[in-house]
């Protein structure tokens, strides 16, 4: 459930573009991360980092795009929470030695020796880097409708191999049950 709450903004502006426009679904994208942070908020359960930013980001880029009538500025959101994302993951790394996914692993699930946090985190940041260059070349060189397509089911599709791909790596880390 977790899962659809989050990406529920994204569902909700893929469907107001169909129906629609770029501004509708801008429009859309906003007051669903706003009604989805607050939602959260009024149930009293925790809003992640990565929640607030992606909700600052979407004010920030979504009202320019509202306010100047120019979707540049929602093309450039993904690439900027990508570029986010991973300069957290390498300030963190770079600037305080940590690897910030241990924190959000559960170390319970999967303890896994220093190095291999530090290749997880370094993969990360490039996956990240990749994907915010990825984004700006589909977002500039094909259609809104290709981009906005790309935006949500190349991005969710993009993310899941990655993700499972990590899982196959560091599979043979997690502990036996038997």
């Amino acid at each position: 459930m977790k899962l659809f709450v989050d990406f529920l903004p994204l569902i909700l502006f893929f469907i107001a573009f169909k129906l629609a426009d770029i501004y509708v679904a801008t429009g859309v994208a906003i007051a669903a991360s706003v009604i989805q942070i607050g939602w959260l908020k009024f149930r009293g359960q925790p809003v992640g980092t990565s929640q607030w930013l992606s909700l600052a980001v979407i004010l920030i880029f979504g009202g320019a795009t509202l306010l100047l009538r120019d979707d540049t500025f929602i093309k450039w959101k993904p690439t900027v929470l990508y570029w986010v994302f991973g300069g957290i993951l390498a300030a963190g790394k770079l600037f305080w030695r940590r690897d910030l996914l241990k924190k959000l692993i559960d170390e319970k699930e999967i303890a896994l020796p220093d190095p291999v946090w530090s290749m997880l985190t370094w993969s990360w940041v490039g996956f990240f880097a990749a994907m915010g260059v990825l984004n700006l070349y589909v977002a500039f060189n094909w259609p809104l409708e290709v981009w906005v397509n790309f935006k949500v089911w190349g991005g969710i599709g993009l993310t899941l191999a990655f993700v499972l791909a990590q899982g196959v790596l560091l599979s043979r880390y997690v502990p036996d049950e038997s």
